[in-house]
């Protein structure tokens, strides 16, 4: 069994396969990928379903993050030190579809009666590129 160490704590992933290696280098530090991408970038190399169960291996182990799109499509992002993130806004440009994690924190409010586990921020508009 391999460890890995992640801010003090350990978490096992049982085995570090090609196939996890594969979906971990389509990640960045700031964009973010459809799992619909991910599936059709491996489809020659591994099937849906292990898609699905790497993603959510990782997720699981804070590696990955995850949020849904203005078209419902959930979306990963790696995790900066593999920490667990915090509440933070991503931005989905309408243009080129690039979508990225926002390096700014958000605050959830506090609301009676209720106990807000998560919150997802999309901020739709322009990136850089498409904007000048």
């Amino acid at each position: 069994m391999q460890l890995i160490c992640i801010n003090k704590f350990y978490m096992s992933i049982s085995r570090k396969t090609k196939s996890i290696e594969l979906v971990l280098n389509s990640f960045d530090n700031t964009s973010a990928v459809s799992v619909i991408e991910l599936v059709e970038k491996f489809k020659n190399h591994m099937n849906k379903t292990t898609v699905y169960r790497i993603l959510e291996r990782l997720e699981k182990s804070n590696i990955l993050h995850s949020f849904i799109d203005n078209e419902g499509l959930k979306r990963y992002a790696k995790n900066e030190n593999y920490q667990s993130f915090s509440n933070h806004p991503h931005f989905l440009c309408e243009d080129c579809g690039e979508s990225s994690c926002l390096e700014i924190e958000m605050n959830v409010p506090s609301l009676p009666r209720y106990k807000i586990k998560n919150s997802e921020q999309l901020l739709i508009g322009q990136c850089e590129k498409c904007f000048s």
